[in-house]
């Protein structure tokens, strides 16, 4: 049991495997609160700031709508948006994982200490040997 405990130790803290495991899970579980404050707090004040103009509507129309042609427009609103909500997840996933490199970076401590130990061992063994076999 203790080595199968070691071996997952192992393989969690191996550095991609945390690195997109904790991508994932942020990214799923804080998308819709993410776009909720982005939507509902950032937007309205930088309307607010910049006289009103709601961001989640604001668009170019490159081409006129026509009888049987809806209108072509950038919708940079949307997009800024989206901009937003992306750097708040990759700030938080940024977080996360230096959290989690810090815990990474004391376990390898441990194991060079456990291996050190492990070295000196060895040398004591062998300096025994050697005095049995005078």
């Amino acid at each position: 049991m203790k080595k199968l405990i070691k071996e997952f130790k192992e393989f969690a803290v191996k550095g991609n495997v945390i690195d997109l495991a904790v991508g994932v899970v942020i990214g799923g579980a804080f998308s819709k609160i993410v776009t909720s404050m982005v939507n509902d707090i950032i937007m309205p004040i930088v309307g607010f700031f910049t006289g009103g103009i709601n961001f989640s509507h604001f668009a170019i129309e490159i081409v006129k709508e026509t009888q049987n042609k809806p209108a072509i427009t950038l919708n940079l609103g949307m997009f800024l948006q989206n901009v937003v909500d992306f750097l708040i997840i990759a700030l938080s996933i940024f977080i996360v994982i230096k959290f989690i490199n810090k815990f990474k970076k004391k376990y390898e401590k441990e194991e060079l200490k456990e291996m050190k130990i492990n070295e000196e061992l060895e040398i004591l063994k062998e300096i025994r040997d050697l005095l049995k076999n005078k």
